[in-house]
C-alpha cells in the first residue's frame, strides 16, 4: 500500500464528514492505493457511528474502536501500529490543520531523497496572552530539563512519515509517553514546515491538563530533577557544616552566648518542607517505575472495522 492516513476521534462528530471528503480528495491526487484509519478514543458523541457509516460506504476506511478513552497520544500510537502504507500521514480530525497539508508535505518529502519526515509547526500559537505564555513556559522548561527528545516550539501532531520511521516509533512500549518527544528521540532526517493552525474548536486541554502534562513529561523524559536534588542537598549540607562550625567557634573560643529560637524554628520548617518536596519527587519516579513494571497495554481495542488489506 502506498499511503496510510491516521487520525483520532474525540468529540469530533461535526468534523468527520468534511474531514473525510477533503482528505480523500487530497489522497487521490497522490495515489489510489491508500487507506484512512480513524481511531475512536472513547468519544462520547456519535463520531464512531459516522465513521462506521463511512466504512460501509468506502472500504478504504478502517475504524479502530477503543474500549474507552485512553488519551490522544495513546490513540495515535494505536493508529500508527495498524498502518500498512509506505508513507503515513498523521493529522487531527478537527480541521485545525488543513487536510490539504498532505499535498504540501508530500511534495516536500518527494523533493528530497534523504528526507524521512516532514512535520508542521504553528506559525503563531492560538489563544490569548495566557495561552501563548503558558505554551512558551512549557517548551522552555521541558527542553531545559529533558535528557533527550527536545521538541520544537509549537510543534504540531501533523506529519508525513516514511514507514521505516513509523516502525521505529511503535517500538516504544512505554505505558506513559508523550508523542512529540518520542518523534525527536527516534531520529532520522526530519524537516519542519511552518503552517497556520486554525481555531475551529474549543480545546479540551485545560490548564490543569497542561500542568499535569508538563509534570508527567518532565519525569518521563528526564532524570535531572534527581541530580538537582543531590546538588541542592550537597550545598545545604556544606552550608550547615560551615554554619555549625561558626557557632562552635563563637561558643568555645570567644564564649559568646548563642540565642535565636526563631531562626531555629524557621530552619525546621524550611528543611521539613524541602524533605517533603524531595520525597515527593522520588515518589513520582517510583510511580513511573511501578506503572512500567506492570506492563499493562496502553490501549485496548474493542473492535476493528477493517478496510482494505
Amino acid at each position: 500500500m502506498k499511503l496510510s492516513i491516521v487520525t483520532t476521534l474525540y468529540k469530533s462528530s461535526e468534523y468527520v464528514e468534511e474531514f473525510y471528503k477533503r482528505i480523500t480528495k487530497e489522497a487521490k491526487k497522490i495515489t489510489d492505493d491508500y487507506e484512512i484509519i480513524f481511531v475512536d478514543d472513547g468519544s462520547p458523541d456519535d463520531s464512531l457511528q459516522k465513521c462506521i457509516t463511512l466504512h460501509q460506504q468506502d472500504q478504504k476506511v478502517t475504524v479502530v474502536e477503543l474500549s474507552r478513552n485512553f488519551g490522544h497520544h495513546k490513540a495515535i500510537m494505536t493508529g500508527l501500529s495498524h498502518t500498512q502504507g509506505d508513507y503515513v500521514f498523521l493529522i487531527d480530525v478537527d480541521l485545525e490543520e488543513e487536510p490539504e497539508l498532505l499535498g504540501k508535505f508530500w511534495e516536500e518529502l518527494q523533493n528530497s531523497e534523504d528526507l524521512d519526515v516532514v512535520y508542521g509547526v504553528q506559525e503563531s500559537r492560538r489563544g490569548g496572552w495566557f495561552e501563548q505564555w503558558s505554551g512558551d513556559v512549557y517548551y522552555k522548561v521541558f527542553n531545559y530539563l529533558a535528557d533527550e527528545g527536545h521538541t520544537a516550539k509549537n510543534v504540531l501532531t501533523t506529519r508525513l512519515m516514511q514507514k521505516e520511521y513509523v516502525n521505529n516509533i511503535i517500538r516504544f512500549d512505554e505505558k506513559e509517553f508523550f508523542f512529540a518527544p518520542i518523534t525527536e528521540m527516534v531520529g532520522f532526517n526530519q524537516k519542519e514546515i511552518i503552517v497556520k493552525k486554525l481555531s475551529t474548536s474549543v480545546t479540551t486541554y485545560t490548564f490543569i491538563h497542561k500542568y499535569n502534562l508538563l509534570i508527567n513529561s518532565i519525569f518521563t523524559f528526564s532524570v535531572k530533577p534527581l541530580y538537582m536534588m543531590f546538588y541542592l542537598g550537597l550545598v545545604i549540607t556544606l552550608f550547615a557544616i560551615l554554619f555549625t562550625s561558626q557557632l562552635f567557634i563563637k561558643k568555645l573560643i570567644f564564649n559568646i552566648n548563642i540565642e535565636g529560637w526563631t531562626s531555629v524554628i524557621a530552619s525546621i520548617w524550611f528543611f521539613g518542607g524541602l524533605i517533603i518536596l524531595f520525597l515527593g519527587i522520588i515518589a513520582i519516579y517510583i510511580s513511573k517505575i511501578f506503572i512500567e513494571t506492570k506492563n499493562r497495554p496502553f490501549s485496548i481495542i474493542k473492535k476493528i472495522y477493517r478496510g482494505l488489506k
